[in-house]
């Protein structure tokens, strides 16, 4: 169903009910009511698909590697004075928005653009939304 990075391994896989996790793979079975948050293997397990589970939090960890060097990245200025980053294919822009910071993620190739709704308090905050925004956007094909 998804899969979600804690930070550390601060859960137990509810399969084996034995290994702590870090990486928690949502997996849902018809032989169980709820979903269990599962680790990589166990995940594997289930959907006897182990290179699809080692895959699905390999992308994970590698969003999260690049979510930590996104604030040091080469950040333009553009005309109007404002940061922005052409990444992936993207151009994201990040703009004051009364006391608070906003962003702007634009696909370069489909126009496909998609604004913050709130206003974030820094702009460091608002460049690491807009990077989750992106991540978003891709995995949706946008």
């Amino acid at each position: 169903m998804d899969i979600e990075d804690l930070g550390e391994p601060s859960a137990t896989c509810e399969m084996c009910e034995a290994h702590e996790i870090r990486y928690v793979h949502h997996m849902e079975h018809p032989s169980y009511p709820q979903t269990l948050g599962c680790g990589c293997v166990c995940a594997g397990h289930m959907e006897d698909d182990y290179e699809g589970a080692r895959e699905r939090e390999k992308t994970l960890r590698n969003a999260g590697a690049r979510r930590q060097r996104w604030l040091t990245r080469n950040w333009r200025t553009s005309r109007n004075g404002n940061p922005f980053l052409n990444a992936d294919g993207y151009n994201i822009v990040v703009y004051p928005v009364g006391r608070g910071w906003g962003f702007r993620i634009t696909n370069r190739v489909s126009n496909t653009t998609i604004p913050s709704r709130l206003a974030l308090p820094s702009l460091d905050a608002a460049k690491l939304r807009a990077f989750d925004a992106m991540i978003w956007m891709k995995q949706r094909g946008q």
